[in-house]
């Protein structure tokens, strides 16, 4: 038999239901799938250790008893999945999700001819209006003096000298445990006053000695309450809520006398003579800040242009569909009102999905391979730049690409983040928007709220 002769013989057709729902229909001839059968049961013969037999003279009635049937349905089973695949890629089917197999309870494989069906749900027909009726806001993030400022200051205490001291004054850094027993926490902090909130904090920690041991209530204990999350090692939700006493026992009080701006320190900060004095220091750190915020200002504008695009375009699913695919889609089957809950979950970055399709086949955002080595190739650069490799070969690119690359799971990850980027890309030069300049903390104020 020729290959694939079966696709001649099988009947397939689709009965549509609506738009988003069809049935394909697939009839199985004995000729479909005889020879197969036939060929396999004439090997089972051949190697069959069957007692009472020697081997490669068990009647094939036997082995047509004892094997016949399970053949019969694990060919037929092939044959169809074969068949419905081919089917749906040469009809041009845009289906969603995975056909499911109708119920048949009265299926008799004692027959020679099977009708097996399929339902299908299909992907809807939409247009996607990009162009938002009042415009969307595009942030310009800024390093304002105020930020630049307080990084010179940092920096200067990051490099500082550390003294010693025995007590507590006001500019200290205090490192100690902070402790509670019944809440589990058991953890080493460094801090100066100035993160402490009130004033009854600050006095409880001046003049005290090393090997103090304060009492502290959590509740107020910061400015910022997220402060607890790093000193006290709790996660957010329990930061948040905190309301319990604490001790803390003051393990080291150090000052620390500022660094003095000078080319040593510019050199250990960028390299020699990257940097020279103080006002192209703060021209370097405004120009690295405001390179991080044009990251944050992309991905807001990405929400935004994402929101719009699902609030906005309007196309109806398979719902029904959907929910019966996802009973059985996942690792654990679900029951009705559980794919229910989960498919109100997922539905709206399906839809997102089916709208980032579109736009990516309408307007050949494709990303290709050569797209991904030149992707991969810049990312390896600019890495290798931040450790002083300015100058690395072509050959030395070219071997670390093809390592890369050669991970399916860095592939998938960066054809992600280029995806993102040629979507971003189009959305800057075909979405209405406005530009807004903003300083970080304003930026965050507007956005975020707080």
């Amino acid at each position: 038999m020729p290959p694939n002769f079966y696709f001649i013989t099988m009947n397939i057709t689709r009965e549509s239901i609506d738009t988003l729902n069809a049935v394909v229909k697939i009839e199985v001839a004995k000729a479909d799938y005889s020879e197969n059968v036939d060929k396999i049961l004439a090997n089972y013969r051949k190697t069959a250790n069957i007692p009472g037999f020697r081997k490669g003279h068990v009647p094939m009635g036997f082995v047509k008893k004892q094997y016949g049937k399970a053949v019969l349905v694990d060919e037929v089973n092939k044959l169809i999945q074969e068949a419905l695949g081919k089917y749906l890629t040469e009809e041009k089917l845009d289906v969603l999700g995975n056909p499911l197999p109708r119920s048949q309870d009265d299926l008799d494989w004692d027959k020679d001819d099977f009708l097996f069906e399929f339902e299908i749900g299909l992907s809807p027909e939409f247009e996607i209006k990009l162009k938002a009726k009042k415009g969307l806001t595009k942030y310009t993030i800024t390093a304002d003096k105020k930020m630049i400022d307080d990084q010179l200051v940092n920096i200067q205490k990051q490099y500082g000298k550390l003294t010693a001291k025995s007590v507590v004054e006001q500019e200290d850094e205090v490192t100690g445990v902070f402790f509670n027993d019944a809440e589990g926490i058991e953890a080493t902090a460094t801090f100066t006053l100035d993160k402490l909130k009130g004033k009854s904090n600050t006095k409880a920690f001046l003049g005290a000695n090393v090997d103090a041991v304060l009492t502290l209530e959590t509740k107020g204990l910061f400015a910022d309450s997220h402060d607890l999350m790093t000193y006290l090692k709790v996660d957010h939700d329990t930061a948040h809520g905190l309301d319990v006493q604490v001790t803390f026992t003051i393990s080291e009080v150090n000052s620390r006398e500022l660094a003095e701006f000078d080319q040593e320190l510019f050199d250990k900060l960028f390299g020699p003579g990257v940097v020279t004095s103080v006002t192209e220091l703060r021209a370097k750190i405004t120009e690295d800040a405001e390179k991080q915020f044009v990251q944050q200002a992309d991905q807001k504008f990405l929400n935004d242009v994402t929101e719009h695009l699902v609030e906005n375009t309007k196309f109806d699913l398979p719902t029904q569909f959907l929910q019966k695919w996802i009973q059985t889609a996942g690792e654990k089957e679900l029951d009705a009102a559980q794919a229910k809950e989960e498919y109100e979950k997922s539905e709206k970055s399906m839809r997102y999905q089916l709208i980032e399709s579109k736009l990516i086949v309408d307007n050949s955002l494709q990303v290709n391979f050569e797209d991904l080595k030149a992707y991969t190739s810049e990312m390896i650069k600019g890495q290798m730049a931040q450790y002083g490799q300015t100058n690395p070969t072509e050959k030395e690119i070219d071997d670390i690409v093809a390592r890369v690359l050669s991970n399916q799971e860095e592939v998938k990850r960066i054809s992600e983040q280029l995806t993102s980027q040629k979507l971003l890309d189009f959305y800057k030069e075909n979405a209405n928007f406005k530009d807004k300049k903003l300083a970080y903390e304003a930026f965050v104020k507007e956005v975020y709220g707080k």
